[in-house]
């Protein structure tokens, strides 16, 4: 059975979440690391795809609005290979032009604390990024 992991990456922190239908993902944690320290942020996610028998991980990948891929898609792309090099599981690079934005709109309109939003937003953009995909992949 397939088991789903999202992926927002920043600068120093980890948001995931997590899908154990395929259908529906889930808020999971979000886990920190030191500044653009990339390689820790690789073994924080082996630690999670391990614990809980991921088989599929998606990774969103920031691109500007005109399609280009700046730094920090760079950044993501070299982070999904370095996974890949480490453990054998699916890696998917998913367009994640908007999720923070929609994950902060979304907790605005929920009335959640700006010090909530700043600890919450990154695995809520990790479960829109997720949900976009699975949404996807059971249209197509």
């Amino acid at each position: 059975m397939k088991k789903y992991l999202g992926i927002d990456l920043g600068s120093k922190s980890l948001g995931f979440s997590i899908s154990l239908s395929g259908i529906i993902a889930n808020s999971y944690q979000t886990l920190y690391f030191k500044d653009d320290n990339y390689e820790e942020a690789v073994n924080l996610t082996l630690e999670v795809i391990k614990k809980e028998q991921i088989t599929d991980v998606v990774i969103g990948l920031p691109k500007h609005m005109n399609n280009d891929l700046g730094i920090r898609g760079q950044i993501s792309i070299d982070f999904a290979n370095m996974l890949k090099s480490k453990i054998d599981v699916n890696v998917v690079l998913w367009d994640e032009r908007t999720s923070t934005q929609s994950a902060i709109k979304a907790m605005v309109s929920q009335n959640v604390s700006r010090k909530k939003q700043k600890l919450k937003k990154d695995e809520l953009a990790a479960t829109i990024i997720l949900q976009n995909y699975l949404d996807y992949k059971e249209k197509n």
